[in-house]
């Protein structure tokens, strides 16, 4: 481990647990690159036309053996790569010393790493001095619009030190150099649409979690496999015959209900949205508020992308022996602090990342500190759904180069051909393929005035 602090260079070159990892890291990434057969393709192309020649990309995502296949790709294609972790908990150590000793990435991160630290490998991506950031949550525009702006004291303390001893040009160039941003996920995407209404967005941003080849599975589809996985992997609970309450039902809820579901579990869900909550019951589950299914539910699930969903009147009304967890984005959906007063400041682990609160005379098991569920205890989402997201990852850094000067400082979708495209790609991949229009059914949808 190459231990980077406040007085670090800028061009300090990787810190993460330990590199004697490497190799099974290697052997973890080349099994995820197997089942990445669009990502593969689109690297192909990169290393013959190296379209991001001369560029260098600041990523803050889950540091994955997924992740290290992206990386890759962008490096083939010409750019200079760091890397950070977009949560304390989700890095998986092997991979992160792969990247390093075995491509020489520079990557910033270490699985389970406190506060201080994380905020400093956060630091040292925007130190790299990025063209092109790519976000899981919005952390380095955030940061960098916050540097440009002044407003040093919403920075986390390990980068406000270090901005603070800088001059005013040279804090204004870290954010007039970047020419646009990737958003991988749909907190990202909300943080970032509100500075574009706010008008303090100063580059344009891809947002890839609006892709449909991405929020249609990755959500869905990765999500709802990945949150059940790292709750059975949490807790060794049997779902099926438990009351499982959902708190969402955008496309993530969606695919964790409809995998509890598909476990025998009794799922409640719950929405602030009457047409999702319409949707819900339409889809065959009991829809209530959250202060009705506290008392009944087993197993609890948070997906909403907003803070407090689980408070202190509900953790009071649970049952003995409920389960809280969260898939959403930040950990800010389960009221902690609320717990946490509750149980009088005291819990134990009971279990890897199973904590203990007594409330009353309950217990009340928190999983993963209250982070992402599918990365705290598992291993995130199978490698061939983010083919596809790291697909859009990667063209939209291409299209960001080929399209700056024509694209608008506010947050964009990914081209419909490129989505459609990726789609193609993904089902060739599967052994599937689509019919193609003829002329004459081309003529007809072209045409108005062919009648029936």
């Amino acid at each position: 481990m190459a231990t980077i602090t406040k007085d670090s260079p800028a061009d300090v070159s990787y810190d993460v647990k330990d590199l004697s990892l490497a190799e099974q890291g290697r052997r973890r990434t080349e099994w995820a690159e197997r089942s990445m057969q669009v990502l593969r393709q689109v690297k192909e192309r990169f290393a013959k036309e190296k379209p991001l020649a001369g560029k260098k990309v600041s990523a803050c995502l889950h540091v994955t053996a997924e992740t290290a296949n992206l990386m890759v790709t962008l490096k083939a294609g010409g750019a200079d790569v760091a890397l950070c972790a977009s949560n304390p908990l989700s890095t998986q150590d092997d991979v992160a010393a792969h990247m390093v000793k075995d491509h020489g990435i520079k990557v910033f991160a270490i699985k389970g790493e406190d506060n201080e630290t994380y905020y400093e490998h956060i630091r040292a991506a925007i130190a790299h001095g990025p063209d092109i950031t790519m976000d899981d949550g919005a952390d380095v525009v955030g940061a960098l619009h916050m540097i440009a702006l002044g407003r040093f004291d919403d920075l986390p303390p390990a980068v406000r030190r270090w901005v603070e001893g800088m001059d005013a040009s040279a804090r204004q160039a870290l954010l007039d150099n970047v020419i646009g941003s990737t958003e991988e996920t749909t907190t990202g995407v909300i943080r970032l649409k509100a500075m574009a209404k706010e008008g303090i967005l100063r580059f344009p941003v891809i947002s890839v979690n609006d892709s449909l080849t991405k929020h249609l599975f990755d959500n869905r589809y990765g999500t709802g496999q990945s949150t059940i996985d790292g709750i059975i992997r949490a807790t060794n609970l049997l779902l099926a015959g438990s009351t499982f309450v959902v708190a969402g039902y955008g496309w993530c809820g969606r695919g964790v209900a409809s995998r509890a579901r598909g476990l025998g579990a009794n799922v409640i869900v719950t929405e602030i949205d009457p047409l999702k909550a319409l949707e819900a019951v339409m889809d065959g589950y009991r829809v209530m508020t959250m202060e009705d299914a506290a008392p009944i539910g087993d197993i609890f699930c948070t997906l909403t992308g907003n803070i407090d969903v689980l408070r202190s009147e509900h953790f009071s009304a649970m049952k003995d022996g409920a389960v809280i967890s969260n898939s959403g984005h930040f950990n800010v959906e389960i009221d902690i602090p609320a717990l946490e007063k509750l149980a009088g400041g005291k819990s134990r682990e009971v279990r890897p990342f199973v904590q203990e609160y007594v409330v009353g005379t309950k217990r009340v098991f928190l999983l993963g500190e209250g982070r992402l569920i599918n990365l705290a205890a598992a291993e995130g989402h199978p490698a061939s759904v983010m083919d596809m997201s790291f697909a859009n990852q990667s063209l939209g850094a291409e299209y960001l180069v080929k399209e700056r000067a024509s694209l608008s400082s506010t947050v964009h979708r990914v081209p419909e051909a490129v989505d459609r495209e990726i789609a193609r790609l993904k089902l060739q991949a599967m052994g599937s393929n689509v019919d193609v229009l003829t002329p004459a059914q081309q003529k007809y949808l072209a045409s108005w005035d062919m009648g029936t």
